[in-house]
């Protein structure tokens, strides 16, 4: 008896690269592989230089403000147990289905976006937390996956049409725009601009025309200067960039500590728990600022590590996105790897002063439980796209259904040829 062939399913291979994605051959790969170790590897490091930091600079604020000079360590520990397991989940979660799940992700981050427009909780003026007695969440970190798993999906779904301009890219520039504005509304230009800067990077890495990309830019140009100009404190911020020392007692007074804090820091730094910008000089030392301790105690050296850290994880995400199995994988590891490097160089900068100020905290390093425990669930989401192994086999019964319904729609193109 003759055993009747297996059907071919080609969506268990592993792709080409995307036509606008440049191809390093030796980089991509056809076999399955482990997980990526050097990744986690990084990822760790960051995690305890971090945590290490996170103690120093919020100890002596934690035991003003609590009684207890533990009391952020303490909470930073819990949220990164919390972390692990989401690592642990999206290591172990098969890629694909987070493009089965793009479209609730995406509905479920613009509701969140919006509800915390009305009943979230105002910091700093600000309403962008959702506080539930002790716990606090910022839908914006949550909106950053949803929106990167959209597209991703979307895109791979469209790679035909995708130099179109109406079916491949207003559609993606659409979805980011709705999302940015409900970002404007809290205020946050920041993340709005993060979001805007991923999104723009897929379509140029999924191959959509560059002249899209400037209009798009230029498009944008005139609504963040209005949002700057507009607004008395983003203006002030602004002038602020320019001539930090003017203010150094109003505006620019954060960016003056900043400044001190590295300058002190000299090569070697003054050494752990020793800087002394957190004994009520830099505002936010544990949270937005934590380079400027580590610039301080650590001194270049250790700013420099903490850089060569985040260059590994740019270096081995854009490694995962190579070798995916599968065009959304590809674009889902090149989306969240970007926004990884864009969040570590606007904070850099920002603390370096070469950027003007924003409230974006730096990924494994800040203290912050949602944007924690959310980054380390994509570094399980990154681990699982390096593995390079096929998606899981479906169910029997379904995969004979699939089977079934494949031979039929051969059966009837041979049929229409005859």
């Amino acid at each position: 008896m003759i055993p009747e062939p297996i059907a071919h399913d080609a969506s268990t291979e592993p792709s080409a690269p995307p036509e606008g994605v440049f191809r390093v051959a030796t980089t991509w790969r056809a076999r399955p592989q482990g997980p990526d170790l050097v990744l986690l590897a990084a990822v760790l490091g960051l995690l305890a230089i971090g945590t290490i930091e996170i103690y120093s600079a919020s100890a002596v604020y934690a035991e003003k403000a609590t009684g207890s000079p533990t009391f952020f360590l303490q909470r930073h520990l819990i949220y990164c147990l919390l972390g692990f397991a989401a690592l642990w989940f999206g290591a172990t979660l098969d890629h694909g289905r987070l493009a089965r799940w793009s479209f609730p992700l995406l509905l479920g981050a613009i509701t969140l976006l919006a509800g915390v427009l009305v009943s979230g909780t105002r910091v700093g003026g600000a309403k962008r937390w959702f506080h539930l007695g002790p716990l606090s969440f910022q839908p914006v970190e949550f909106a950053k996956i949803a929106l990167v798993a959209y597209l991703a999906h979307s895109l791979a779904q469209r790679e035909a049409k995708v130099k179109s301009f109406t079916v491949g890219f207003l559609p993606h520039l659409a979805v980011c725009g709705a999302m940015m504005a409900l970002l404007l509304g809290q205020p946050d230009l920041g993340s709005a601009l993060i979001l805007g800067a991923t999104t723009l990077i897929l379509l140029f890495v999924a191959g959509t025309r560059i002249s899209y990309i400037l209009l798009a830019v230029m498009a944008a140009s005139p609504v963040i200067y209005f949002a700057i100009v507009g607004t008395p404190w983003r203006l002030r911020r602004m002038i602020a960039y320019v001539d930090p020392w003017q203010f150094r007692q109003g505006v620019g007074y954060q960016i003056t500590e900043s400044l001190i804090s590295i300058g002190s820091g000299g090569l070697a730094g003054l050494g752990l728990g020793d800087g002394k910008q957190k004994l009520f000089y830099m505002p936010e030392a544990h949270t937005d600022f934590i380079m400027a301790n580590v610039g301080e105690e650590l001194g270049f050296l250790g700013f420099a590590l903490v850089l060569a850290l985040f260059a590994v994880v740019l270096w081995r995400g854009t490694r995962a996105a190579l070798g995916a199995r599968d065009r959304f994988g590809t674009y889902l590891a090149f989306g969240l790897t970007s926004i990884f490097a864009l969040q570590a160089l606007v904070n850099t900068g920002v603390v370096l002063g070469a950027l003007p100020a924003k409230g974006l905290t730096l990924p494994f390093m800040s203290y912050g439980g949602s944007s924690l425990v959310l980054s380390l669930f994509c570094v399980g989401v990154l681990l699982n796209v390096s593995t390079g192994r096929p998606a899981p086999a479906p169910a029997p019964r379904r995969r004979i259904q699939n089977e079934r319904a494949r031979n039929r729609h051969h059966g009837h193109r041979v049929h229409a040829r005859s």
